[in-house]
C-alpha cells in the first residue's frame, strides 16, 4: 500500500461523508469475544480473533497489532507481571546507570517471545484477511521505551538532570525499534504505529533537543522500508504539532484535548489526522444518542479533509457496545 493510494482512500471517504473508521480496540475487543486483556496481549491468536470480530461487528476499516507497551522492554531484559485485566506491571527495570545502558543487549526481535508473538500476529492477520485490509503494526517510540526500561518518574528526572545518560539510552533503543518495525513490515504490515505518549509530558525544548531527531530518523527508516507511519502521542500535543509537521508522517493521532481545526492548520492537508472523541467522557459515558450527535458534528466539520474517525485514544473496556455502533452508524452519510 503506497501513501498516495491510502491517502486517496481516506480523503474520498471523507468527501462523500462515509469516513474511514479505525478506533483503537484492545481490552474492549478482548471482552467482546469472552477473553481477558491478558489473553489479548500474550496470545496473538486471541488478538487477531478479537480484532477481526471487532471489524465485523463495528465496521472498522483497518485492523492492528497494538496491545501493550512492554514487548520490546521484555526483549531488553525487563521483567513483568501479567495482570489479567491490566497493563503488564514491571517487576524489574534493567537500567539505572550509564553502565546499565552500555550493557544493554541488542535483542533479536524474531526470537524474543513477545516481539516474536506480535510478528506472528501479522502473519496470522494476513492468512485470515488477505491483503485488502490495511494492517497497522506497532512499536514503542524511543522515549516510551526508555521509560519502560528505567521507570516513568525516574526517566523524567534523568531527562532533566542527566543529559548524557538520556541521550545514550535513547540512542541505544533505536536499532531495536527499527528492527521490530522492519520485521512487521516484512511479515505484511502496511502501516507502523509509533507509540510515544510520554512526549506529551515534556517541554517543546526538551522534545526538540532529545527526542525529535530520533523520531525523524525512525520515520525516515520506516518510509524507506515501504510502509506508512502513524504517530500516536496521546494527551495534549498542541505544543508538539509544529515539530511533527516537519517529519511528514502519514497519520497523526490526536487526543480529545487537541483542537482539530488548529491541528489541520498546523499539520496541513497532506497529513491524515485521526481522532478525536473523548474515549471516556463521550464514547463510554454518554448515551448512544449523544455519542451519535457528537460523531455527526465531528464528521461534518472534517468533511473533505483527510480524516480517520476514532476516539482520542483506546476505546475503554467499559464502553457499551451500542455506543461504538452508534458512533459508526452516525459516521456514514
Amino acid at each position: 500500500m503506497d501513501r498516495e493510494s491510502f491517502y486517496d482512500t481516506v480523503l474520498t471517504k471523507s468527501e462523500r461523508g462515509d469516513v474511514f473508521f479505525r478506533p483503537i480496540l484492545m481490552q474492549f475487543a478482548a471482552h467482546q469475544i469472552g477473553k481477558s486483556y491478558r489473553d489479548f496481549y500474550t496470545d496473538h491468536e486471541v488478538l487477531v480473533e478479537a480484532n477481526i470480530a471487532g471489524r465485523e461487528r463495528f465496521g472498522m476499516d483497518a485492523v492492528g497489532l497494538i496491545s501493550d507497551p512492554t514487548r520490546e522492554a521484555e526483549a531488553f531484559g525487563a521483567r513483568f507481571e501479567y495482570l489479567e485485566e491490566g497493563v503488564p506491571r514491571c517487576t524489574y527495570y534493567p537500567v539505572q546507570t550509564m553502565a546499565d545502558v552500555e550493557a544493554l543487549p541488542e535483542p533479536d526481535v524474531t526470537a524474543s517471545k513477545r516481539t516474536a508473538d506480535r510478528i506472528a500476529g501479522v502473519r496470522r492477520f494476513r492468512e485470515r484477511l488477505g491483503n485488502d485490509v490495511p494492517l497497522i503494526g506497532w512499536i514503542e517510540g524511543p522515549l516510551a521505551e526508555a521509560c519502560d526500561l528505567v521507570g516513568v518518574s525516574e526517566m523524567l528526572v534523568k531527562l532533566a538532570t542527566e543529559r548524557e545518560f538520556s541521550k545514550a539510552l535513547l540512542a541505544k533503543v533505536m536499532p531495536t525499534a527499527k528492527a521490530f518495525a522492519q520485521a512487521q513490515i516484512e511479515a505484511g504490515c502496511d502501516i507502523i504505529g509509533i507509540g510515544d505518549a510520554i512526549c506529551s509530558q515534556i517541554s517543546p525544548r526538551m522534545y526538540q533537543n532529545l527526542v525529535k531527531p530520533l523520531h525523524a530518523e525512525l520515520i525516515d527508516f520506516i518510509h524507506s522500508q515501504g510502509a506508512l507511519v502513524k504517530v500516536h502521542i496521546c494527551g495534549n500535543i498542541t505544543h508538539l504539532l509544529p515539530h511533527l509537521r516537519e517529519f511528514d508522517p502519514d497519520i497523526v493521532d490526536l487526543d480529545w484535548m487537541v483542537d482539530m481545526d488548529h491541528a489541520y492548520e498546523v499539520l496541513g492537508p497532506d497529513i491524515i489526522r485521526g481522532g478525536n472523541l473523548d474515549p471516556a467522557g463521550v464514547i463510554e459515558q454518554l448515551p448512544a444518542e449523544a455519542v451519535a450527535a457528537q460523531t455527526r458534528a465531528l464528521v461534518a466539520k472534517e468533511r473533505g479533509r483527510a480524516f480517520i474517525l476514532a476516539g482520542g485514544c483506546e476505546i475503554t473496556p467499559l464502553t457499551p457496545p451500542e455506543n461504538l455502533l452508534a458512533m459508526r452508524e452516525a459516521s456514514q452519510a
